[in-house]
Parts: C-alpha cells; sequence; structure tokens
C-alpha cells in the first residue's frame, strides 16, 4: 500500500505518496521492512529518541511532530494530531477490520473484563462470530492502534461468513480514550460499568476521569448507550448522554439465589442459572446481556445461553472448594476489593475470610491505604504482600497499604507472594475463605525488570495438595 493511501489526509509530495508501506508502528523494537514508524511521546521518553533503531530494522517513513534527523522520508504533523493520524493508518494499512464487524466499546474502573468475555461468549452461544480484546488476550487493556487494528484483522480472518454477525467486544481504557486508541472507530453499543478510585495519578483527579470515560458516549462513537446506573457516576452519564439509551440497575435481577458454585436469578421474567459466582457477577451478567439486547438478540435465547458461558478466569474463581475455599480473584481498586470481600462474606456463612493482597509498583499511590482500610475492615487476618512491584521497594509499598488498615484488625505482611498464600491458608480452618486479590490471571510478576512465572491460581493448588 503507498503511503499516499496510508497518510489520505495528510498532503504529500509525489515521490513521498508513492512509498510502498507494510506495516505500521510505534515502538522501534517491531519495525521490519517496509514500517511506517510514528515517533510519539512517551511517559518518560519521545519516540523520536528511536527514530535510528527503527530505520535500522527497516523502516522506510517516519511521522512526527517535529523534525527528526533521518535518511528516510519524514512526514511532520501537528503534535495534537498525531494519535489520531496513527489510528487511520493503522486501520488502512490492514484493510479497515473494524468495517466488517459490529464493535461493542466497554468502559469504567471494575467490569470491562467480564462483561466483554460475557459479550462474546453470549454471542457465540446465540450462533455469531465473536471475540473479546482487552486484558485477557493482549498486553494492554486497550492495545496501542497498530496492535488494536492488527488484532481485529486477524479475528475477521478466523471468522466464519456464513455465520451472518460478526462481534467483538472491546475493552475501552481511559488510557485509551484519552491518548486516541480507538479514534476513528464506530461502536454498535457503548457501555459503562462503574467509576471509582483509580488511574488518579493519570488523571488527577476523577472528575477529569469520569470526563475522559464520558466521551466515549458521543454521537461521534457510537449508536447505542448501556449504562450501569447504580453508580452515581453512571447515573450522572445517563443524564448527559445523546445516545439512544439502556439503564441497568441491581434490582433488574429478580429472586437471586447464589451459592459457591451456580448463581440464579430472573431477568426481564426469564430465567438464568449461571456458574459465575458472587453479586458483583450478576451486576456483570445484566451488563453483558443488557448489551447483547440492544445489539438485537432475542431476550429469552440471551437467558438461555447464560447456562453455557463459563467462569472468566482470574474473576471469583474459585480454586480450592473443600474444608477451606480458596478464591483468586483480579480487584485491585479499593471498590472492586470492597465488592469481592462483601460477596465472599455473604457466600461462607460462619466462617471466616482471610485476605492476601498487595497493590502494584508505579502506580497510584493514593489507593494503597485505601486498599489496606477496605481489606482489614472486611477480614479477620489481612495479609498485605506483594503484588507487582516493578521499580519500587515491595516495603515500602507494604508500609503504606499497612497505613490505612483499621486500629485493632489483625494485619500480616510477608514481602514474599507465595509465603504469604502459604500462611493464609496454613491460618484457614474449616469453613473460613482465603481470597487472594489483584493478580487474577496473571501468570507472572514483575519485580524490577523481569516477570518472574508466578500464576496465583497455580500457587495455591500447589500449597493445598
Amino acid at each position: 500500500m503507498q503511503l499516499g493511501d496510508v497518510l489520505d489526509v495528510v498532503d504529500l509530495d509525489v515521490q513521498t505518496a508513492s512509498i510502498e508501506i507494510t506495516r505500521v508502528e510505534i515502538d522501534s523494537r517491531q519495525c521490519e521492512p517496509g514500517t511506517l514508524f510514528f515517533a510519539l511521546a512517551g511517559e518518560s521518553v519521545h519516540g523520536a529518541s528511536f527514530v535510528d533503531d527503527a530505520v535500522r530494522r527497516g523502516a522506510v517513513a517516519v511521522v512526527a511532530s517535529a523534525k527528526v534527523k533521518t535518511d528516510v522520508a519524514m512526514v511532520l504533523v501537528p503534535e495534537t494530531q498525531l494519535r489520531a493520524l496513527l489510528a487511520r493508518a493503522s486501520a488502512a494499512i490492514v484493510g479497515r477490520p473494524d468495517e466488517h464487524l459490529e464493535l461493542v466499546g466497554v468502559t469504567g474502573t471494575n467490569g470491562k473484563t467480564s462483561v466483554t468475555t460475557l459479550v462474546a461468549a453470549l454471542a457465540r452461544s446465540l450462533g455469531w462470530n465473536a471475540a473479546s480484546i482487552g486484558t485477557l488476550t493482549n498486553e494492554r487493556t486497550t492495545p496501542a492502534p497498530p496492535e488494536l487494528f492488527r488484532s481485529m484483522a486477524d479475528l475477521v480472518g478466523t471468522f466464519d461468513d456464513t455465520r451472518g454477525r460478526s462481534v467483538v467486544a472491546l475493552e475501552v481504557s481511559s488510557h485509551a480514550l484519552d491518548q486516541h486508541r480507538v479514534e476513528g472507530l464506530a461502536f454498535a453499543v457503548v457501555a459503562f460499568t462503574n467509576l471509582s478510585h483509580d488511574h488518579l495519578d493519570y488523571h488527577g483527579s476523577m472528575e477529569n476521569y469520569f470526563a475522559v470515560k464520558a466521551s466515549l458516549f458521543s454521537v461521534e462513537h457510537a449508536a447505542r448507550a448501556v449504562v450501569w446506573c447504580d453508580d452515581p457516576y453512571g447515573e450522572r452519564l445517563a443524564e448527559m448522554t445523546k445516545l439512544p439509551l439502556t439503564r441497568v440497575r441491581r434490582s433488574d435481577a429478580k429472586d437471586v439465589v447464589a451459592s459457591l458454585r451456580s448463581t440464579m436469578f430472573f431477568w426481564r421474567s426469564h430465567l438464568v442459572n449461571t456458574s459465575l459466582i458472587g453479586d458483583y457477577n450478576v451486576d456483570n451478567s445484566l451488563m453483558a446481556m443488557e448489551i447483547l439486547r440492544a445489539l438485537g438478540a432475542n431476550e429469552a435465547s440471551i437467558a438461555s445461553a447464560m447456562a453455557g458461558v463459563a467462569a472468566v478466569p482470574g474473576r471469583f474463581e474459585v480454586v480450592g472448594d473443600d474444608d477451606v475455599v480458596v478464591i483468586v480473584d483480579y480487584a485491585h481498586t479499593p471498590e472492586g476489593l470492597r465488592r469481592l470481600l462483601e460477596d465472599v462474606r455473604a457466600l461462607v456463612e460462619g466462617g471466616r475470610v482471610i485476605t492476601v493482597f498487595g497493590c502494584g509498583g508505579d502506580r497510584d499511590r493514593a489507593k494503597r491505604p485505601e486498599m489496606g482500610e477496605v481489606a482489614s475492615t472486611n477480614s479477620e487476618i489481612t495479609i498485605v504482600t506483594s503484588d507487582n512491584p516493578r521499580s519500587e521497594s515491595p516495603d515500602a509499598i507494604i508500609d503504606a497499604i499497612i497505613a490505612g488498615t483499621v486500629q485493632g484488625a489483625t494485619v500480616l505482611r510477608q514481602s514474599d507472594r507465595r509465603l504469604a498464600i502459604a500462611q493464609a491458608i496454613s491460618l484457614a480452618k474449616s469453613g473460613d475463605a482465603v481470597v487472594i486479590a489483584g493478580k487474577g490471571h496473571e501468570s507472572t510478576q514483575v519485580i524490577g525488570n523481569l516477570a518472574a512465572p508466578f500464576d496465583d491460581r497455580v500457587v495455591a493448588r500447589e500449597l493445598l495438595k
């Protein structure tokens, strides 16, 4: 494909416009012959620093907001237009796969992964082509445009044309919205799960955080909206948006009966029987079912399909349920952890709740004491340990968490995560529940620059033996 077609909104001279492009990249390490390299400003280093590396690996043209010395073609565009142009170019180079899909965008602090996974699973049960893109499938919650559009193109290539409908549910993070990663995408449905303390190191305030999330709910981005309105920010968003709207509330689930093995309730007069566990998974199920309904699926068929939907990896995943129940969950925000522990409390009658958790390094520091307060308030025993400390001192992170724990609570510290899990299991008695929170499905632990193999579920099963 020629550069003039990839950058069809930019005026180029004839020679530059005729350069053959086969790939678009923002990471110089991923460049190969025929690559168009976008030099973007990063959190700590500007992409302009990697132009030479990109060219050595085969980049044949560079797009930047300021001139960089290089032997290949240089295209200059204003900084304010750079990321939008990246999204447009990334889509063009792989043939605009989004035009062959019905896209569902799900945003919110908690529940994005569960809802997108459930939407895809329900759609497949209805006989549609369907998949999700997000935390479980890619390194970032919402991939950067080159990876995002390649992922969509790969999915389109695997879908069966005879099935008629093709749906992709995409997790849309606040970072992705702020950085224009979903620029130009037309969503059939956008959904909002909730908003609580997270990423304030990036956004600065809850108002800024909300404004970024709310930007997805415009006629420029989507055709319909599904919004969880038991959340105050959700109710506020529902009042703001001009999109055709479905409001969702917990009261939409009637006669809920829950156990550690399954959950049953009525939705729109239809019985829903699911293997998903916990009250917050009732919320996630309601959101997913309403999204399918917004896409035009039959209500009775949606409710029936929930019976075949498997639990989402690392989300209220029960890895041991004999004398001692062991639950692994991704909860890594104060509100997410509170909901998780309240659900566990309701399902483990009379037993104690023993919680193992930590907080990630190089991330929102303000939520650490809040997490400590939530865990120590809702657990008989709290063991504070390492999550992914990254470049920070594990002990310093633990200190910040413990500073928020409530006076008189039983709080232990053990920086070695495996030993912390072992300690929790050894302290548990028959009828107790051990909750291992924060990492969920993750299979590595990042310490410094090293990602060492570590899966809470695997470790717990080994220790239970």
